[in-house]
């Protein structure tokens, strides 16, 4: 099983995540994403919403295989990815002066 995920350029990474081997983790979630302690931060696939956090485990669904998400952020736990989720606002709202994060995070 191999899932195409894209990631974002300049991933927002966690505090636990930082001074790990990235790209390991990267290729690991592509391959076999059954990961403990491992949360994305993704660009949302629906209209309503902007951003999704959900378990890296869940790439093991049948559906990602097919929509791959386009990562922007990772994270050891789910506070920690609302943390990013809050740094990501806040950049945004700084950038752009709006908190348009679809058009900002897909730069």
């Amino acid at each position: 099983m191999t899932i195409r995920i894209s990631y974002r350029s300049d991933l927002y990474l966690g505090e636990g995540m930082k001074g790990k081997k990235l790209d390991k983790i990267k290729k690991i979630l592509e391959r076999k994403p059954l990961f403990s302690n491992v949360f994305l931060v993704s660009i949302s696939r629906n209209f309503s919403d902007q951003l999704e956090i959900y378990d890296a485990k869940q790439l093991f669904w049948r559906y990602y295989r097919k929509h791959p998400p386009y990562v922007v952020g990772i994270a050891c736990d789910k506070q920690e990815a609302v943390r990013l989720v809050e740094k990501m606002v806040m950049d945004c709202l700084g950038d752009r002066g709006d908190c348009k994060l679809k058009e900002y995070l897909r730069c």
